[in-house]
Parts: structure tokens; sequence; C-alpha cells
């Protein structure tokens, strides 16, 4: 008995390694099929404007061909393992019972010490069997959630909050980098020991290529990373010493693409902040010129935005997200091409929204229009990680630098298309 036992769990111990692997493998090809169904869906217009179903269609069928040789892979392994743990056990079984019946026919066992032995060993057999069952399904779901740990790791950096933290006191918004660098895994390092200084109601502009670091930036700032190197702090605050919820309070975001909840506009703007009253509510969406299509809604502010805000058109998303924004009214405001998606009159109103939003406010604006820049304080130029120039749009302009050329290339751009229209 101790023999085919420790020889059982060896031979499982030894597959169980190459069992994992399958599984993980599996679980991978089966994320791929999924992934790859809800992506078709929740880009389904795309798909029928640029006619590629029949693209996404043979995705599709070779993705599920590969899942379905990986899958079988597996099974066989699985089918010749358990098969030959089936054949050991055949084996032992029938050395044993014979081994009875031998002392039974020769009066060495009884027929109660028979029976008593063929019971033993038989429930021995179907409890390591169960237990085998048990480890292969486990093992079976490793691959699954190994898989989803792998994601949870390599997604969105989480950071706690120091034992020790306190709540963020914000008092006049002053942002100070000192000597930061940051490096994302497997790549160089950025900003390189900078330092600098956004004053209390400061209007500063971020500029350069994509890339450049100025969305990194930004999130260093939010804390969604912590820097590698130096210190973030906030009026005087390292905000690796407050806490994250009090962090973000003090911080308004608008994104350029506002992801809105599934449920109804009010809510939605209402999460600016949760207690505000609906007259608080209405008067953030008159502020950012959404009252009026909210007005045009079969339900007003009770209907639903849709999953992702999908109800609703990108610039009437936009317009939410300002409202949210001018409802939270926090002391530091990023702004992430807000005005992107906006006609250019509605643009123009809210614009003045905007800058009133900005008063008394440190402010940091990303654009890719440097004409939305013009009135800034102060502007940040990017490239490759570094802040590469710092200074006003016209200090910039006397430089033959990058935002010079940037300036130029679409302000050359702009008259080129401004001739075209006006022969």
């Amino acid at each position: 008995m101790g023999i085919w036992v420790a020889l059982f769990f060896a031979i499982i111990s030894i597959s169980m390694k190459k069992s994992i692997a399958l599984n993980k493998e599996c679980a991978e090809e089966k994320s791929k099929i999924m992934g790859l169904i809800s992506d078709y869906f929740t880009n389904i217009m795309s798909v029928k404007l640029f006619a590629t179903q029949s693209f996404e269609q043979d995705r599709f069928f070779k993705l599920k061909n590969f899942f379905i040789n990986v899958a079988e892979k597996g099974g066989t392994y699985h089918t010749w393992l358990y098969g030959g743990l089936s054949l050991l056990t055949s084996g032992y079984a029938l050395l044993f019972v014979s081994a009875l019946i031998f002392g039974y026919q020769n009066g060495i066992v009884s027929p109660g010490d028979f029976a008593l032995v063929i019971m033993i060993n038989f429930n021995i057999i179907n409890t390591i069997f169960q237990l085998s069952y048990t480890l292969r399904n486990f093992i079976a779901n490793w691959g699954e959630v190994d898989q989803a740990l792998a994601l949870l790791e390599e997604g969105e950096p989480t950071h706690l909050d120091q034992p020790k933290a306190t709540a963020l006191k914000c008092h006049s918004g002053e942002i100070t980098f000192y000597r930061v660098a940051f490096q994302y895994k497997g790549t160089e390092m950025l900003f390189q020991n900078k330092s600098l200084t956004i004053k209390s109601g400061q209007k500063v502009g971020l500029v350069g290529y994509s890339g450049g670091g100025k969305s990194t930036f930004v999130n260093l700032i939010l804390r969604l990373y912590d820097v590698t190197h130096g210190a973030i702090l906030i009026d005087d605050q390292d905000i690796r010493d407050v806490t994250q919820d009090s962090l973000r309070k003090n911080i308004s975001m608008i994104p350029q693409n506002p992801m809105l909840f599934h449920r109804s506009v009010m809510e939605n703007i209402r999460y600016g902040r949760i207690e505000a009253t609906d007259k608080e509510v209405i008067e953030a969406a008159k502020k950012a010129h959404a009252h009026e299509f909210i007005k045009k809604l079969p339900q007003v502010y009770d209907s639903l935005a849709g999953e992702r805000g999908i109800k609703l058109s990108g610039g009437q998303c936009q317009r939410i997200a300002i409202a949210r924004a001018i409802l939270k009214n926090a002391p530091i405001l990023i702004l992430d091409e807000a005005t992107s998606q906006l006609d250019s009159v509605t643009e123009s109103l809210i614009q003045e929204s905007l800058w009133t939003l900005m008063k008394n406010k440190t402010t940091i604006v990303i654009a890719h229009r440097l004409s939305t820049l013009l009135h800034m304080d102060r502007i940040l130029v990017f490239d490759k990680g570094k802040v590469v120039e710092d200074g006003t749009h016209s200090e910039l302009l006397k430089k033959t630098g990058l935002y010079k050329n940037l300036w130029c290339a679409q302000v050359g751009s702009l008259s080129d298309e401004s001739s075209k229209n006006n022969p």
C-alpha cells in the first residue's frame, strides 16, 4: 500500500508542472477569444463603417482553432496521465486481491479479515482518486487564476497609504517637483532628477510630441504612480505621506475621453461631489453649457448616459465631465484636451466657463493645439521624457527650440488650409 501511494503521488507531483503550463496556455487562449468578442461588440460601429466583418470573423476563427488545438493537447496529456494512474491502481488492486485470495485459500486470512482488508483498501483508493481529481480541477483553474493575477500586476499600479498618512491640507495648491526621476518597468528613466515649482494659481500648459512625458507628469501628481527618485510636494507636503483620497479630492481632472457610468446624467455630474444638491448639479451643468442638451433628453436629468456614455455624443460627454469638475471645485485643476471634441461655437462658450473655473486655481493644461495656451502663465515643453523648455508663449517663440517648431508647423498648416478655403 505504502509503495503504491508513494508512486501515485510521485507521478502527480512530476506531472503538475506540465499540467499547470498546459492549463495556463489554455486559459490565455480562452482570454484572447473573450477579449476579441468584447472588443468586437464594443467597437461594432467601427466594424460596420469599415466593412471589416470578414476580417474580424477570420481573426475569431484563427483564435478559436488555436484554442481547440491547445485544449486538445492538454486533454490528450491528461487522458494519458489519468489513464496511467488508473492502470497503476488496477495493477495494485489486482495484486492485493490476489494476495488475499491466496491467503484465504491457505487458511492464513479469515473471511472477516478478507472483507475488512478489501473494504479498507478500496476506501483508501477511492479517497486518493477523489483527491487527485480535486487537484486536477485546481490545476485546471489555476491557469485562469494565474492569468488574472498577472493582469492585475500589469495593470495600473495601486499604492497603499502610509500607516501614518494624514489628510492633505491644500491651502494654495503649489506643486513642487524635487529632483524627480521616474522609470516604467523595463524602460529608460524619465525626467532625470527634475526640479520645478508650479506656483499657487499659476496656469501651466504642457506640450510636446506624443509619448514625450506629459501624461506621466500628470499621473505622478495624481499618484497613479510613485516617483522612482525624489519627491512631489503639494503645499510642502509629500504626496506619499498623505492619503490618496484626500489628494485626489483636491484635484479635478477633465480627461480627453471622459468615461461615464451607466447611470443618470444627474448622477454622473454629481459624481464630482456626491453630497451636492440637485440645484447645484443643474447650476454646474449650466456653467458647462450642458443644460441645453440635457433638457432635450427623453427623461432630462434622469436620462441614462449608457455604458461608458454610449448614448451621448463625445461633445456631450465632455460637457458633463466639465460640469463634474465645476461641481467639484478643487483647488488644483488638470485639463487634458478638455475641449477637443466640441464644435467651435460650444468651445468658445465653454472656454469662458473654463477660465472662470481656473480663477484662483493651480491649473495644468495638456494641449496639442498650441493656440489654446496663448494666455497660459507658463508652458512646459516635453520631449523624450524630459522638460526641454520652460517659459511663456512669447519667450519660447524667441528661442529656436521645439516649441517654436511646433508653433510654426501648426500656424503653417492653418495658413495652408485658410488659403485653400479662400483662393
